[in-house]
């Protein structure tokens, strides 16, 4: 039994990884540069600054300039706010009610994410209304390194006040499981992107999932 989950946001919460993937691709394109769908849901948790400078490295030996790197990233977060919010991923509503109505006994929720959107709670009341709560939530504001570092996911087990092992973060992202691993979590990858089951578990969760009803089913059947 767990006292407490932890839930990144993107390929979790919100199927927001085809947005990412074609901003990425749209913007990169236009500067010379290239970074696929596969590279972007790859490389989920890693920071904007990191993903240019590698891509800028290829081509011209160099990191980006910081103007260059400021203006691909302002360019590439602007196109995805162009493509319109995206919605939940399926199945994510009856995990979350789940854990919260039926699960015994009633767990923490936690959201962990490199996210700094000023709008992120109101997001999460209007999407999973009751769920979350701004005391249980760790964004980009609250850590000095982001994911694949541990660092996240220590923050949250350490605010939890619960042991390790009664903790379980729900991670999609090859790096998001590592950084779940690094901090001695138990981590359950459910693969909702266009990555492959052996991208997940070479990052060595505990367990991977299809999609978030194979997860419920899971959790339901005492696992």
């Amino acid at each position: 039994m767990y006292s407490a989950f932890f839930f990144d946001m993107d390929g979790v919460l919100f199927n927001s990884m085809p947005n990412h993937a074609k901003a990425w691709d749209a913007v990169m394109r236009r500067h010379g540069l290239n970074f696929s769908a596969y590279d972007t849901y790859i490389n989920e948790g890693r920071t904007g600054k990191s993903i240019i400078n590698e891509c800028y490295f290829r081509v011209h030996g160099t990191d980006a300039p910081d103007e260059i790197w400021q203006q691909i990233y302002k360019e590439k977060s602007e196109m995805f706010e162009q493509l319109g919010a995206a919605g939940p991923i399926d199945g994510i509503s009856d995990l979350l009610y789940w854990l919260r109505d039926k699960y015994q006994p009633t767990p923490q929720i936690w959201i962990v994410t490199g996210s700094g959107q000023h709008t992120l709670f109101a997001r999460l009341s209007k999407f999973f209304p009751g769920v979350f709560t701004r005391e249980r939530m760790i964004t980009a504001a609250d850590v000095t390194h982001g994911k694949p570092d541990p660092e996240p996911y220590l923050k949250a087990w350490e605010r939890s006040g619960c042991t390790k092992d009664e903790c379980c973060v729900i991670e999609n992202a090859p790096l998001g499981v590592r950084s779940a691993v690094g901090a001695g979590l138990h981590c359950m990858a459910v693969n909702t992107g266009i990555l492959s089951r052996e991208d997940l578990n070479k990052e060595h969760p505990d367990l991977v999932f299809d999609n978030m009803q194979q997860l419920l089913d899971y959790l339901k059947n005492g696992g």
